[in-house]
């Protein structure tokens, strides 16, 4: 499923000028859209790995805990735990 949303941005001063280096025949991007674009992807992927870093940290912490700090659960018992605000 594909939504469009247009956005409007105001930049002014140093990072209007910072955005026009990047912009045009001496910039990287043929366009302030595309500049943008590749800015919100970006992030996205900073986001993820991000998310995939900390869970990642949280199992390696759960692989090195010792055995005898793990119990048995049952589903209902999980269910329950999990569907706590």
């Amino acid at each position: 499923m594909s939504n469009s949303m247009t956005l409007n941005v105001r930049v002014t001063g140093p990072l209007s000028e910072f955005v026009a280096t990047n912009v045009g025949q001496n910039g990287a991007y043929e366009n302030v859209s595309e500049y943008v674009r590749d800015l919100i992807r970006r992030d996205r992927d900073r986001v993820e790995t991000e998310r995939f870093d900390r869970l990642k940290a949280e199992l390696t912490a759960a692989f090195q805990a010792p055995e005898t700090s793990y119990g048995l659960l049952d589903a209902d018992t999980v269910f329950a735990r999990n569907s706590r605000p």
